[in-house]
C-alpha cells in the first residue's frame, strides 16, 4: 500500500514538474521503499515575508510601564494621550524661511494687483491712518499666518513624559520591531556589537534591538535632549531603581548629544520618529550627515507614515545617497532601487508607507490590537549588488482572486507596477508565493525573470488626516 500511494504521489509531481509518466516511474522504482516524502514548500513564510503578527511589549516593558502610569487619573491620561498622538500624527514640517519669503511675494503682487484693478479707489478694508503700503504689509502677514502650518518644537517635561509614555511606547516598540526584524532575517549573519538611539524617548529601540540581536549587543548609546525623558527610560530599564546594572540597564547610556569625536562608530544606528522634531531642514540635513559618519553598517530612519514623514525620510535618503564620502551608500529597504521614489512623481504626492499590528498597553481605553502605521528607509553602507536585494516590493494589500492574485509592486527599475500573478503566465512558485504575501512584503523574484505588468498611472488620493483605525489586522502573534 505505501508503494502504490508513494507512486501515484510520485507520477502526479512529476506531470505537475513536466515530467512523463516513464520518467516518474523510475523515479518512483529507484528510490527505497522507506523514503520519507519531499516536504512540500513553506510558502506561507517565503523568503520575501518581512510582516510580523501582532507585537506585545516584552512582559518587563509592559509590567514596568504599567507601574509607572499607576495611580495617575485615567480620563485625563486618557485625553492627554489622544491629544498628544493626534498632534504627532498631524505634525507638519517646518516651514523653510525660502517657502515664506515666496509665499509673501506672491501675496504682496496678488494684492498690489488687485490694487491696480480697482482703479486705485480709496480701499474699504484701510484703518485709519493707515498707508497704502501698510495696508499691503498688515493683509499678508494676516494671509501668512492663516495659511502656513505652525510648528513649535515640543519640551517633554515630566508630565509631557509620562503622557508620551501611554500613548507612543507600544507603537514606537512595533515600528521599529518591524524593521530591525527585516534586517536580521536578511542579513543573518550581522551582530551588531554597538548601537546608537538619536532621539531615544523612552528606550524602544534599546528594547526591540534587545529582542532581535540579544547578547551581541554589548552597548547602547541613546541621546535624548529631554532629562525627564532620559529619567523615564533609565526607570523602565530598571524599575526597582538599583544602584548597579541590572539584565535590562546593563551597557545602556544616556547622552544629551551625539559624540564629537569622529572616531567614535556604530555598527546600527537608528532615529526613531526624531528627525520630525528636528527646526529646519538644514538642521535635519546636518544630523543626518552626523548620523551617517558615525554608522558603520546600517542606518534605520522612521517616521509617521504621513505625506511629510516620508518626504523627511526621502530629503534624508538623498542626503545620504549623495554624500561625499569614501564609502558608498545603498537603500537596504524598502527600496528596491536607489532612483527617485514613484510615489512622489505624480501630481499629488504619496506616502510610502506600512503598517503594523501591534496589543496596545492594556489601559481602560485601548483597544486589543490596534494598526501602526509608519514610513522607514534602511541606508547601508558597501555596493548595493543584485538578487535578493533587489526584489519588488509590496506597496498595497494583495487582492487574491480565484486562480490569480492582484499585486502593486515597487520595481527594482524604480517605477510602480500592477501584476496579475496567475500560475500559468507566471508559475506556481510565484504564484504561490505572491498568494501567500501580505503589504510590506518582497516577492522572490529572479532578476532577468520578472514578468511585469504596465507601470501604473499615479496612485489615488489618500488621506492622513487621523491614525489608522485597528482594523484589518495581520494574523497571530509575535512575542518577543
Amino acid at each position: 500500500g505505501h508503494r502504490v500511494a508513494m507512486a501515484l504521489v510520485v507520477r502526479l509531481r512529476g506531470r505537475l514538474l513536466g515530467l512523463g509518466g516513464r520518467a516518474a516511474a523510475a523515479a518512483c522504482s529507484s528510490a527505497p521503499a522507506s523514503a520519507p516524502l519531499p516536504r512540500r514548500p513553506q510558502y506561507r513564510r517565503h523568503p520575501g515575508v518581512t510582516r510580523l503578527g501582532a507585537v506585545r511589549l516584552p512582559e518587563p516593558l509592559r509590567s514596568a510601564a504599567l507601574l509607572l502610569l499607576h495611580g495617575h487619573g485615567s480620563g485625563s491620561l486618557e485625553d492627554q494621550s489622544r491629544d498628544l498622538t493626534n498632534l504627532l500624527w498631524s505634525r507638519r514640517r517646518p516651514v523653510e524661511e525660502e517657502q515664506i519669503r515666496a509665499r509673501a511675494r506672491e501675496l504682496e503682487l496678488r494684492l498690489r494687483g488687485d490694487r491696480v484693478s480697482e482703479g486705485g479707489t480709496q480701499h474699504s478694508g484701510l484703518r485709519s491712518g493707515e498707508g497704502e503700503e501698510q495696508w499691503v504689509r498688515r493683509r499678508v502677514l494676516q494671509e501668512l499666518r492663516r495659511s502656513l502650518p505652525h510648528w513649535r518644537p515640543l519640551s517633554y517635561n515630566a508630565q509631557l513624559s509620562l503622557v508620551y509614555l501611554a500613548a507612543r511606547l507600544d507603537a514606537g516598540y512595533a515600528a521599529v520591531s518591524r524593521v530591525l526584524l527585516e534586517i536580521k532575517q536578511r542579513v543573518p549573519e550581522f551582530q551588531p556589537r554597538t548601537l546608537l538611539d538619536f532621539g531615544s524617548g523612552t528606550g524602544t529601540v534599546t528594547w526591540a534591538a534587545r529582542w532581535a540581536w540579544g547578547p551581541s549587543l554589548r552597548e547602547f548609546l541613546c541621546v535624548d535632549p529631554s532629562l525627564d525623558m532620559q529619567q523615564l527610560a533609565g526607570r523602565l530599564l530598571d524599575p526597582g531603581g538599583s544602584e548597579g546594572e541590572t539584565k535590562h540597564s546593563r551597557g545602556v547610556y544616556f547622552r544629551n548629544l551625539l559624540p564629537v569625536s569622529p572616531k567614535v562608530g556604530f555598527d546600527l544606528a537608528v532615529s526613531a520618529y526624531s528627525l520630525s522634531e528636528l527646526p529646519s531642514g538644514a538642521d535635519r540635513r546636518h544630523f543626518i550627515q552626523a548620523l551617517w559618519r558615525k554608522t558603520q553598517h546600517y542606518l534605520v530612519l522612521i517616521e509617521n507614515g504621513t505625506r511629510d514623514g516620508h518626504q523627511i525620510l526621502m530629503e534624508a535618503r538623498h542626503t545620504v545617497l549623495t554624500a561625499d564620502e569614501g564609502s558608498p551608500a545603498f537603500v537596504f529597504a524598502p527600496c528596491p532601487h536607489e532612483m527617485p521614489c514613484p510615489k512622489l512623481g505624480g501630481k499629488t504626492p504619496q506616502p510610502c508607507n506600512f503598517s503594523q499590528a501591534y496589543h496596545p498597553l492594556p489601559l481602560p481605553w485601548n483597544p486589543d490590537v490596534k494598526q501602526e502605521l509608519f514610513s522607514y528607509v534602511v541606508l547601508a553602507r558597501g555596493d548595493g549588488g543584485s538578487g535578493e536585494g533587489r526584489w519588488p516590493r509590496v506597496l498595497h494589500h494583495v487582492i487574491p482572486r480565484p486562480r490569480h492574485v492582484h499585486t502593486r509592486l515597487c520595481c527594482p527599475d524604480g517605477n510602480l507596477r500592477s501584476l496579475v500573478v496567475t500560475p500559468r503566465h507566471c508559475g506556481r512558485e510565484l504564484y504561490r508565493c505572491a498568494r501567500r504575501s501580505s503589504w510590506g512584503d518582497r516577492l522572490p523574484v529572479s532578476p532577468g525573470e520578472e514578468p511585469w505588468g504596465e507601470r501604473l498611472p499615479p496612485p489615488p488620493p489618500m488621506t492622513d488626516s487621523a491614525p489608522p483605525s485597528p482594523t484589518d489586522t495581520e494574523g497571530g502573534t509575535s512575542t518577543p
